[in-house]
């Protein structure tokens, strides 16, 4: 028997709020999250394993409406893994590209912090020689 976890109890493993995981179930994001005699949501360890993926998507700056997109291709069943695949790979290349921009920012800003460091030197020199 798998274990079914509450919503709050998948709150807290995922690191979402409850409104989160609501609002992802409204939007497509999360369907087929089982529901007890009261109504109250029950969780898989296979949805605890697709928020997290989701998690992880969103996380590389990929839209809600990109995800809604992939959920859709994943409810679609086994015929769309080749789509989903490329889906993914597109996703992958674009996250690359922007880490390589990232990085050129990162270098810019260390050369400049040099910069910095080598003029404040030289500002303290000019004031040590203005005291003496």
């Amino acid at each position: 028997m798998e274990k079914l976890l509450t919503i709050r109890q998948v709150a807290d493993v995922t690191n979402l709020s409850v409104h989160t995981l609501r609002y992802y179930e409204n939007i497509g994001l999360l369907n087929s999250i089982q529901r007890n005699k009261n109504g109250y949501r029950y969780y898989s360890p296979e949805d605890i394993t697709w928020i997290k993926f989701l998690t992880r998507l969103k996380a590389t700056g990929m839209s809600i409406n990109k995800m809604i997109e992939i959920a859709e291709l994943r409810r679609q069943g086994d015929s769309t893994i080749t789509t989903r695949r490329v889906f993914l790979e597109e996703h992958y290349k674009e996250v690359q590209e922007h880490m390589i921009e990232l990085q050129k920012n990162l270098n810019l800003l260390a050369d400049k912090i040099v910069i910095y460091k080598e003029m404040e030197k030289n500002y303290e020199l000019e004031h040590k020689m203005d005291k003496a």
